[in-house]
């Protein structure tokens, strides 16, 4: 029999590793080829890895909630043949860091006599699960048991994960910075507080609070949120369009599209080609910023904000949407939206968008600001659909109509889009949508 080392594939560019969320079989199991074998978690998806042979697991190499390279093995197989098989897999190189002329602060820090540092190691009863992970990380700061059974673990029934472990850490770090500043009121204290960065002040909690930890997806949306508002000045623009063309239309067609494609019809299909329309209009919308470069994207790969059951937010990908027709926009956004709310998308599928559409009228919204997805430097929300009165121009006069109103509101990142842009940019949509033909093919 030979070994077979199963590696972490490769998970789109951008993405160097994942964290194992659980094993699907144990060590001494046989799987079958293309067999989903563990769960994993990036920060953009979550999805499954298969193996591309049929063995028998007989060693585990990254256990749950610990952290595995691109490339590098996470188990290994028994399968049929003789020495060791290998799979050819390009694996991430990295450098070492180099240091020049540190600063002479660090050189006197490590010209410092080491001190003799003894500790007992930790001991844990077992009456709480830990990971090798978690229990290394408690071990190397000395956090006891009874600090661990304080934690309310984020994990799978409840158990610690490695995020939950480090925050602990942080906490104790800044608290023990707090104390070191209150205890030594030099000039050299006032300086340390003038360059602390702003700590959160703790928000009492009374018995009748409920503590609900934040889940994964739920931290990275909130870190890339408060990154996106740091990097880009926000500015809104916002426009009330006629869409009765294309309520008309669609009510239409949705019957015999469904009937034909076994798929709905929604609304959305027509934005994103509206907003697809405008962006060859004007090019520099599709851009990213890198420093003091401006990137023009040729491609056009619109993301589309989904909410997802469990009340988290996820980004799939529309890719190359301006060589798509009517029809195969709709099954592209039908086929994603299915799949992240069902949790089948792939780290490919949330990749690579140049410019976001956010349908918060989905919720009976009217209007909203929304935030830019880095390094995307726009996004458009659309509101929801109302009937209302509105005047209307006629060869005969002005008269008053009812008509189906639907406002738009255009973020963009004011240091490459100005208002002239973003504001064209968003009435070329609302020209585009509010004279939607309804002769248009599906």
């Amino acid at each position: 029999m030979a070994e077979y080392k199963l590696l972490l594939p490769s998970m789109g560019e951008g993405v160097m590793e994942a964290t194992v969320i659980s094993w699907l079989y144990n060590e001494g199991d046989t799987v079958n080829e293309d067999e989903s074998v563990v769960e994993i978690a990036t920060d953009k998806v979550d999805s499954d890895v298969p193996t591309p042979v049929t063995g028998k697991i007989i060693k585990i190499l990254v256990h749950k909630d610990e952290i595995a390279k691109v490339g590098e093995p996470i188990a290994i197989l028994e399968v049929e043949g003789e020495g060791e098989i290998t799979p050819v897999t390009a694996t991430p190189k990295t450098e070492e860091p180099k240091i020049e002329n540190p600063a002479p602060e660090v050189v006197s820090e490590l010209e410092k006599p080491l001190q003799a540092i003894t500790s007992t190691p930790q001991e844990f009863s077992g009456e709480i699960y830990l990971s090798p992970l978690v229990k290394s990380i408690a071990e190397q700061e000395n956090i006891s048991e009874t600090e661990l059974k304080s934690i309310n673990g984020t994990g799978l029934e409840g158990r610690i994960t490695k995020e939950d472990i480090l925050a602990l850490v942080k906490s104790r770090k800044n608290q023990q910075n707090k104390t070191e500043i209150k205890a030594e009121p030099t000039q050299n204290t006032i300086s340390a507080v003038v360059s602390t960065p702003t700590i959160p002040q703790t928000v009492s909690v009374s018995g009748s609070d409920e503590i609900i930890p934040m889940d994964r997806v739920r931290k990275l949306i909130a870190d890339a949120m408060i990154n996106s508002k740091k990097t880009a000045p926000h500015v809104t623009s916002f426009i009330e369009s006629d869409v009765t063309n294309v309520v008309k239309w669609r009510t239409k067609h949705k019957d015999a599209f469904e009937k034909r494609e076994g798929q709905k019809l929604t609304f959305m299909p027509i934005f994103v080609k509206a907003v697809v329309k405008a962006i060859q209009d004007f090019p520099l919308i599709n851009i990213s910023v890198d420093g003091d470069k401006i990137i023009k994207k040729k491609n056009i790969n619109i993301g589309m904000a989904t909410a997802l059951p469990d009340g988290n937010l996820i980004v799939p990908v529309i890719k190359n949407a301006d060589q798509l027709s009517l029809s195969g926009l709709a099954k592209a956004i039908n086929d994603l939206a299915y799949r992240a709310r069902n949790k089948k998308l792939k780290p490919e599928d949330t990749q690579g968008a140049t410019y976001t559409i956010s349908n918060i009228g989905s919720f009976g919204n009217l209007m909203g600001t929304p935030i830019i997805p880095q390094p995307q430097v726009a996004i458009l929300a659309i509101g929801a659909i109302v009937k209302k009165p509105a005047v209307l121009e006629t060869k005969d006069g002005d008269v008053i109509a009812i008509r189906q109103l639907m406002f738009m509101s255009h973020s963009y990142d004011h240091r490459v889009v100005d208002g002239s842009l973003g504001g064209m940019f968003l009435k070329h949509v609302h020209d585009y949508l509010e004279n939607w033909d309804l002769d248009t093919e599906i």
